[in-house]
């Protein structure tokens, strides 16, 4: 087990507890894994101390107790840090008993076979959509992220489908709180962004034509269990330059009919 009783942040000082000294250095570690992401795999100790807010001594011992677990590794440089192996052997359990990933796969590969596009599950932690789980297009040209991407900006497709669903207090306290990320933010742009989601919800699926990022395009349409509860998004992204406004409504339908299938699958109707 890891073994990190040092005290570190400011939010330790006055408090001597050992249970409140214990919570904030594991806070502490999470916000230093949290730190490194596809687009930035690899980060110096005084890169993530300035992030998290913390002391370079206390990013290095909390570094050190993390690589002793192979949770986090030397980069090939010896000075930088990225994730380690050890984060598998945490989340393989995980992934394995999530029955939508499970029940999804065929059908992702199917999907990916009939559209030429890469297709992938999303799942909502209440703030972010993440990839669970992914089949890549075979086309040289394509999309992918990496299992455990998270995704919080308000135009991507994933994320328009589990907000859809929530309600409209909720979104907007997400949005205003900036834990969803919204260009324009302003009551007639919240407005805009409400009824977006509602037809997204009477579609069936979400689109997202360069919203996000100016060469990708997505749709995103929902998954439900046997309790008739949202739990998962299937997602097909796509470079831009491929699909055309039509396409993309066929993209959105297959999406759709995908969700369906697994949704059936999952004992939902």
């Amino acid at each position: 087990m890891v073994s990190m009783s040092t005290p570190t942040a400011k939010s330790d000082a006055g408090n001597g507890t050992p249970d409140a000294r214990g919570t904030s250095v594991i806070e502490n570690a999470i916000a230093v894994l949290r730190c490194f992401s596809a687009a930035e795999p690899l980060l110096g100790v005084t890169e993530i101390a300035q992030r998290v807010g913390m002391h370079k001594s206390t990013v290095s011992r909390i570094l050190a107790a993390l690589e002793q677990e192979e949770l986090v590794e030397r980069g090939s440089d010896n000075r930088r840090y990225k994730l380690g192996l050890g984060l598998i052997a945490v989340a393989g359990p995980l992934l394995a008993e999530l029955d939508e990933r499970r029940v999804a796969y065929p059908m992702l590969q199917a999907l990916t076979e009939r559209t030429g596009e890469t297709s992938a599950l999303m799942v909502w932690n209440g703030r972010e959509s993440m990839c669970v789980e992914q089949i890549p297009s075979t086309q040289q040209v394509k999309h992918t992220a990496p299992l455990g991407a998270r995704y919080s900006d308000a135009m991507s497709a994933s994320v328009q489908v589990f907000l859809a669903l929530e309600p409209e207090e909720r979104v907007r306290e997400l949005i205003i709180n900036g834990t969803i990320r919204f260009a324009g933010l302003d009551e007639a742009g919240l407005e805009a962004y409400a009824v977006r989601l509602g037809d997204a919800a009477k579609r069936g699926y979400a689109t997202n034509y360069g919203e996000s990022a100016l060469d990708e395009v997505g749709v995103a349409a929902p998954v439900f269990d046997h309790r008739g509860h949202l739990v998962a998004a299937v997602l097909i992204p796509a470079p831009r330059f491929r699909v055309s406004p039509e396409q993309l409504a066929n993209l959105g339908e297959a999406a759709k009919k995908c969700a369906r299938a697994i949704t059936l699958r999952l004992g939902g109707s």
